[in-house]
């Protein structure tokens, strides 16, 4: 029959206990008590705080990643591969370097915040690590993708960790990497039987971010993504509309940029200023926002195809890289408008500026010009 310990006794055991520095402390008890036959008091346990894992520590990354430090959390990440820029930003965020059979050791929550076409290759290496022999992976790990991915691809990476123990959040990020008193907006969604861990989710809050779950007729797992891609779709699709009627009027000639300036600015000062901040951020993001835009463009090709096909939202899965349908062209047009300004930001060098970069930066400088100072 096993003993006892007290929190009050500082004997061997629970010496050796109070060494151990694990993720899920009731876990960790778990498998200590059943190699050792003792038995634990309520009086010893006392919950550890989180530790989550967020890959990878890009600008949002490691933005999120600050704020949960700054609370107090162990915030893991991997760094193998990853630029120095990368580990600085990890490192100035407080992020701690781990592979990625420690993180599934260790860490409560995953957070997967990676540009769109990394999206589901980390998912499925990181469920064969979590899976395979050598690793013993926390039972009770929760993966959280926040990507700006289609639906479609959201519910492939869900079923990734279909018949393991890991629980699933679909979550999209609204908003720029936090700042200051400045957080973006992570909403969640999940499948029904999983709302309580949806509501773990959300009690992120009080780490210092701003989570909001996804409720109501309907909602299930890929909604929170559908709620990036609608939101995206309209802000990014707006920088595009700009972008590309810019080139258009000045591929006919430099008078008629000029002159559509001067009308927008007459009749539509509104965009003018839109314009003003929108296009010079979009230029560094461009290359990032290609598989975005196509991420939406099979969303709303195959999301509206499958509503008119059956009269209502059943969703419809879409054939991974599938050539885009009806409505999709648009935003596929958009994922070729950015990568044409990515390869013209590359061309770019020594402050000398070619292509599209040069003709929409000098388009912003007049635009500058011509809006009155507030």
């Amino acid at each position: 029959m096993g003993r006892r310990v007290h929190a009050h006794q500082h004997d061997q055991t629970s010496s050796k206990f109070a060494l151990l520095k694990l993720p899920a402390v009731l876990i960790s008890m778990q498998r200590y008590t059943s190699h050792h036959h003792v038995a634990i008091s309520a009086s010893i346990i006392t919950m550890s705080p989180l530790t989550l894992a967020i890959i990878a520590a890009g600008s949002m990354g490691a933005a999120v990643g600050r704020r949960l430090t700054t609370a107090g959390l162990t915030v893991l990440t991997n760094l193998d591969g990853r630029s120095a820029a990368t580990r600085s930003r990890a490192e100035e965020a407080g992020l701690q370097h781990a592979s990625y059979s420690d993180i599934a050791f260790r860490a409560d929550w995953i957070l997967s915040i990676l540009p769109p076409g990394e999206a589901y290759h980390f998912a499925q290496t990181f469920r064969d690590t979590y899976l395979s022999s050598g690793t013993r992976g926390n039972p009770s790990l929760k993966f959280a993708d926040c990507n700006a991915v289609n639906p479609d691809t959201l519910r492939r990476i869900s079923a990734l960790f279909d018949g393991t123990p890991v629980k699933f959040i679909d979550a999209g990020i609204i908003g720029g990497p936090p700042q200051g008193d400045y957080n973006p907006t992570f909403y969640a969604s999940s499948a029904p039987a999983d709302e309580s861990v949806l509501e773990e989710f959300v009690a992120l809050s009080k780490y210092g971010l701003k989570i909001k779950a996804l409720k109501g007729e309907g909602a299930d797992v890929g909604d929170a993504s559908a709620l990036k891609m609608s939101y995206a779709g309209i802000a990014k699709g707006m920088t595009g509309i700009y972008t590309t009627m810019i080139l258009a009027a000045h591929a006919s000639s430099p008078a008629t940029a000029q002159a559509l300036l001067g009308e927008l600015a007459l009749s539509q000062p509104y965009v003018v200023e839109h314009l003003i901040r929108g296009i010079p951020g979009m230029l560094p993001k461009a290359y990032r926002w290609v598989a975005e835009m196509e991420e939406i463009s099979n969303f709303v090709g195959s999301g509206l195809a499958s509503t008119r096909s059956t009269g209502s939202s059943t969703h419809h899965e879409a054939d991974a890289g599938a050539a885009p349908t009806g409505e999709g062209h648009v935003h596929y047009g958009f994922a070729r408008l950015y990568e044409n300004v990515a390869r013209s930001l590359q061309q770019s060098r020594d402050g000398e500026d070619v292509g599209e970069v040069k003709v929409l930066k000098e388009f912003v400088q007049q635009a500058k010009a011509v809006v009155p100072k507030k």
